[in-house]
């Protein structure tokens, strides 16, 4: 392990080092029955659990990749981590992930090419942005139209 290994940046405490307690209550949610619950503390816990093993991961990474004289951790280097530490059960699922994620990726770049080749200039895109944002505002508009002019019941 490095030797900056369990120090934080000057100027960090342990709450720059959390995960969004909401999105990590909805994940445990999902994975649990319908009819058991997740206690607070329970939920706390297990966000400590995973900001200590992605801490555990990324600082095995970062030897991996200060061995290979590199100054980028990369996505071999979290896969080689994850082999060396023994969640080699992992590395599958990771891979795939990583394998989606560069697809994402290319998508995004051809949908980037795709504005740009199609030949129209910034403001000309600008323009007809702003045209679809009009037609949005006028659909969103007439439902609340409609609802302000329904008789109100007296009561």
């Amino acid at each position: 392990m490095s030797d900056r290994e369990g120090h934080i940046g000057p100027g960090s405490s342990d709450d720059d080092l959390s995960l969004p307690k909401a999105t990590v209550a909805k994940m445990i949610s999902e994975l649990l029955p319908s009819d058991v619950t997740c206690a607070k503390e329970t939920r706390d816990l297990v966000i400590e659990c995973c900001v200590e093993f992605i801490h555990l991961i990324s600082s095995e990474a970062n030897e991996i990749c200060e061995q290979e004289s590199k100054k980028t951790i990369a996505p071999e280097h979290i896969i080689g981590a994850l082999k060396l530490l023994g969640f080699d059960s992992f590395t599958a699922e990771v891979e795939d992930v990583l394998k989606d994620h560069k697809q994402q990726q290319k998508d995004r770049e051809k949908k980037a090419d795709k504005i740009r080749d199609s030949g129209l200039t910034p403001e000309e895109l600008q323009a007809k942005q702003e045209e679809l944002f009009a037609l949005s505002r006028a659909k969103f508009a007439q439902p609340q139209q409609q609802q302000q002019q329904q008789p109100q019941p007296q009561t």
